[in-house]
């Protein structure tokens, strides 16, 4: 199949008002792998160079509209819901004179792939010059998608929705994605005579298949896997997707090198980005914006989001990484640690119970267990500067902003508000008294107390 020339724009209907999400939130902007599945759907039109990109909103259309800002799309507005041949027209006064290739797409079917896009445009443009090209799939469940029927090789005969169809029909397993490829020009001409004598009273999108064939043009399928035309109408479905991309991710992870002890316990963000012989324990989150580098070990039920982690790093078992956690090579952050926009320097190790927040931690610095960098006085978030080296007692509280030279030593238990120097000790600790025969008269004045 020959590479695609002809220029091409995309439409994308986001005008449902997905009353069975049974939410406040727009249909398509709920998240699988902690990225809007309208977004994932721009992305990989982003990714083709689309001419021009039309969203069709309705219902709701606000909050579509926030979540487009900074995206180079065009809203359009359905303000009646009747139906997706409806939705697409109200794209056509966006796209203007643009003279090309339409493909259209669903703001809830997020994972359709660019190469399954470009096939499309390609076939458009095959000698046998066809009038559409549908994209269709036969998933293990059919349900109540609209049955494609094929004629000779992968023309389309018929296309039938399912309210609409015969047991026959609904006996075909080919399924109609709804998203399909037709030039411009012909779009809105067909579009103009579908009529609405069907269930449902709506302008169905697909109808333009029967209208091409009434002046002599055909329409062909391309099928393509299931999950590339999964879509989403409920929170079933949608944890179904989630449940499907993560699947594909783990496989994506093992196959580029990381290592996975108990792959389906562990969760991927849209973004996350593994090294090479990287080794990630049961029950990890990566959440959005985490890098890992190569060599390093995420060990079980920690939680990583907005992070890098360097060569041969390690973190947790039972970490947390907020944004702006920056661990260079071979550092550590151990059991029930918290680190957030702090970077720990090469070698440097916070292994138990503590909170580092906004601080830069020096090479090789050990940071003892339960130490806390106080950040925040609640008003303003200040820093903590540890130098190389610098080793610090468990249950300290270093009171921002506050700096440890490097090589310095902060004696357990202290509360720091001053700069330490380098190679100097820190500590804020009271005299420690020993009363001798003190907790024998204790004991005997309680126990008669309690004797009374």
């Amino acid at each position: 199949m020959s590479s695609p020339t002809m220029p091409f724009s995309v439409v994308i209907l986001a005008a449902g008002q997905g009353t069975r999400m049974r939410s406040d939130t727009h249909k398509v902007l709920h998240p699988i792998a902690g990225r809007p599945m309208l977004e994932h759907l721009l992305d990989t039109v982003d990714q083709l160079g689309a001419d021009r990109r039309v969203v069709v909103v309705g219902k709701g259309r606000e909050q579509v509209e926030a979540a487009l800002q900074g995206h180079d799309a065009t809203i359009a507005v359905q303000h009646e819901q009747k139906g997706t041949g409806h939705a697409v027209q109200q794209a056509q006064a966006a796209l203007g004179d643009f003279d090309g290739t339409v493909i259209i797409l669903y703001g809830d079917t997020p994972f359709v792939a660019a190469e399954t896009l470009e096939a499309m445009r390609a076939r458009l443009e095959e000698p046998d010059q066809p009038a559409i090209v549908v994209l269709a799939s036969s998933p293990a469940e059919p349900g109540a998608y609209g049955r494609v029927i094929l004629g000779d090789r992968d023309r389309i005969a018929r296309m039938v929705e399912y309210r609409d169809a015969n047991p026959a029909e609904r006996a075909v397993r080919l399924c109609n994605s709804g998203m399909m490829a037709v030039r411009s020009g012909d779009l809105f001409a067909w579009l103009g005579k579908v009529g609405n004598a069907n269930a449902a009273g709506e302008y169905y999108l697909p109808d333009i298949v029967m209208v091409a064939a009434q002046e002599g043009r055909h329409a062909v399928a391309i099928e393509t896997e299931p999950w590339q035309t999964a879509g989403v109408n409920s929170r079933a479905e949608l944890a179904a997707l989630e449940h499907d991309w993560q699947s594909r991710r783990r496989i994506q992870a093992l196959e580029e090198g990381a290592t996975l002890i108990d792959p389906d316990s562990v969760w991927f963000s849209y973004d996350t980005q593994l090294g090479r012989d990287v080794t990630v324990e049961p029950h990890v989150v990566f959440g959005p914006g985490v890098s890992v580098g190569n060599g390093a070990a995420i060990n079980a039920f920690s939680h990583l989001e907005g992070a890098s982690i360097g060569e041969d790093a390690e973190v947790g078992p039972f970490a947390r990484l907020r944004p702006g956690a920056e661990l260079a090579a071979g550092s550590k952050v151990g059991n029930f640690v918290e680190v957030k926009k702090a970077r720990l320097g090469a070698g440097a190790k916070v292994n138990h119970l503590s909170y580092i927040g906004d601080a830069d931690v020096g090479e090789k610095a050990n940071i003892g267990a339960g130490t806390i960098t106080c950040n925040y006085d609640g008003f303003f978030k200040y820093r903590t500067q540890i130098g190389a080296g610098a080793f610090i007692g468990s249950n300290s509280a270093l009171v921002a902003p506050v700096a440890i030279g490097a090589g310095a030593i902060v004696a357990a238990g202290s509360v720091i508000t001053r700069d330490v120097a380098g190679e100097a000790l820190g500590v804020t600790r009271a005299e420690q008294k020993s009363l001798g025969g003190w907790a024998t008269r204790f004991r005997e004045r309680q126990q008669a107390k309690k004797a009374k």
